[in-house]
């Protein structure tokens, strides 16, 4: 590939649920997109919305100067970043990497420090919006590294996000990004155990949630969450396994940062009794039905196969 090309080419590894939906907007909106990703379905699918395939990370660096980073952990994403098949042994002078995944902050301020030895450099940008703002390209990025480094990736950030926030220093993103989720996923146990509370006591969930949504009960989670507990629609727009992931991530941090973390503490556990449950792979919503077994009622309906 001629080095304009790759200057103008956008690499991504991980095209998956988010992943996929940023990189099929990147396409609709002109960048050149050089794709990896280990689920053999998920690569095959970019490719026919028009990226071209690669066969590794580390291929994705010798063909673009951007490079987005989506998978789901830590250890994923430092494999990919620097790992010896990763984007670090072929990175060049002026490339910038984004690290969008939720993980440990003090992990990509480790990775910056050999990027920008390479003379290239890092910047932590998490999104937040779900599956379906993906898929609209409305996600929010979250972005912590040097001004003029986002600068140079503001054009990428924004042909997948509505919003662009600039944080601060690189780790800065993922601590703002640990903030909102730790509010999301705590809140979703709350609600789940108002939900089967009220439905224990007779009322009905449908107007439990049309009284909620216009009260002090309101909250982006109750629009989020109440209509997947009534409809008993728990397909994945994030796991319950990513939600374990994301909350283990957050309590570390805190205490890594002296801060007491009492809610997180108490929801992360309520999410290992859903990975003990069998719920891995279905969304967070689904933590409802740990309380519906417990109080022996069920907000909705609820497939028994």
């Amino acid at each position: 590939m001629a080095e304009a090309d790759r200057g103008k080419t956008v690499g991504i590894v991980g095209v998956g649920v988010m992943g996929g939906g940023m990189a099929r907007n990147l396409l609709k909106k002109g960048w050149p997109v050089v794709a990896f990703d280990v689920s053999t379905a998920a690569l095959d699918d970019i490719v026919a919305h028009g990226a071209a395939p690669a066969g590794s990370a580390r291929e994705v660096a010798d063909r673009a100067a951007t490079l987005i980073c989506m998978v789901e952990t830590t250890d994923q994403a430092e494999m990919v970043i620097v790992g010896e098949d990763g984007f670090l042994p072929a990175i060049r002078q002026g490339d910038r990497v984004l690290s969008t995944a939720t993980i440990d902050p003090n992990a990509v301020k480790r990775w910056r420090e050999m990027m920008v030895a390479k003379g290239a450099d890092l910047l932590d940008a998490p999104v937040s919006g779900g599956a379906e703002r993906a898929d609209k390209g409305e996600l929010s990025s979250i972005v912590g590294g040097e001004a003029g480094a986002l600068e140079d990736v503001r054009p990428v950030l924004e042909a997948y996000s509505s919003q662009v926030f600039h944080m601060g220093e690189v780790g800065q993103g993922l601590a703002m990004k640990h903030c909102n989720n730790m509010m999301i996923q705590t809140t979703t146990a709350a609600l789940a155990e108002a939900f089967v509370m009220g439905k224990k006591a007779g009322l009905d969930p449908q107007k439990m949630y049309d009284v909620m949504r216009v009260s002090t009960g309101a909250s982006t989670a109750l629009e989020m969450r109440a209509p997947r507990f009534i409809s008993g629609d728990f397909k994945p727009g994030g796991t319950i396994d990513i939600t374990f992931k994301d909350q283990s991530l957050q309590t570390e941090f805190a205490k890594s940062l002296g801060v007491p973390m009492f809610m997180a503490n108490v929801s992360l556990q309520i999410y290992q009794m859903a990975r003990a449950a069998g719920l891995n792979k279905l969304d967070g919503a689904s933590v409802i039905t740990l309380y519906e077994k417990m109080a022996g009622v069920e907000v909705g309906p609820r497939d028994k196969g």
